[in-house]
């Protein structure tokens, strides 16, 4: 069987096709700071492009995943919900306000240093907003629908969380200039250095979050044909 690590035409691949089907990639993708999640849709020769690294060099870091055991997704549709709940879900509701709080707190204290990150906190705020919200959207409508094995309407929805998925990238684009690159000053205290270590993580989870709902769990309903105009009803996830 052919990897897919070490097909020819990888770099004709999406990049979030790879990172959805060769275990490890996502790992490979972040160190070269490539968009698996928010930016899939983009060919890997094209991404690579974009954000200026060598294609060679990220195919490589790609074949070498052959024959190193990763952590695979559950296969089934209502195990990878429960995953998506408790690994990141519930990850983001305890980790978040604690961020925004130490963000509020370094703002406030080193307000006068060149390298304060000023608006952090207002950016984590609109994303505890925006989190929870999409959050709740899920688990209360998407998700149980999808547990039940769809919905007519369900492309519309889906389409939704994926634009909201972009605003969340958006947010983590933000925090990574704003701290530069979650690189703190030489001085930094105990609470700056700790705020950038668990902004550094909040990005990987929710990037990895992103990428398993955009790449995994919704190509599984992308087939679903909806109703016929005099038919349809809105399945309620949009919160319209």
């Amino acid at each position: 069987m052919t990897n897919p690590a070490t097909d020819h035409a990888m770099d004709h691949r999406t990049i979030g096709e790879i990172a959805a089907t060769v275990p490890g990639a996502t790992a490979v993708f972040r160190n070269y700071k490539l968009d698996f999640c928010c930016g899939g849709e983009v060919a890997l020769a094209d991404a690579a492009a974009k954000r200026g690294v060598d294609l060679g060099e990220v195919t490589h870091a790609l074949a070498s995943l052959e024959g190193i055991d990763h952590d695979m997704l559950p296969e089934s549709t209502s195990d990878l919900i429960d995953h998506i709940v408790t690994r990141f879900h519930e990850t983001h509701r305890r980790e978040l306000p604690e961020l925004y709080r130490l963000a509020r707190k370094v703002e406030s204290v080193h307000a006068t240093h060149p390298s304060a990150p000023a608006g952090l906190a207002d950016i984590l705020a609109d994303m505890l907003n925006d989190l929870e919200s999409h959050m709740a959207k899920e688990e209360a409508v998407l998700f149980p629908l999808f547990r039940r094995g769809g919905h007519p309407s369900i492309m519309h929805p889906v389409a939704q969380m994926r634009r909201e998925h972009d605003t969340h990238g958006q947010h983590l684009q933000q925090i990574e200039q704003l701290t530069h690159n979650f690189t703190p000053p030489a001085e930094a205290c105990r609470s700056w250095q700790a705020l950038y270590v668990g902004l550094a993580k909040l990005t990987d989870d929710l990037m990895q979050h992103i990428h398993i709902e955009n790449n995994v769990l919704f190509p599984r309903f992308d087939q679903m044909q909806p109703l016929v105009a005099e038919h349809s009803s809105c399945c309620g996830c949009c919160g319209g």
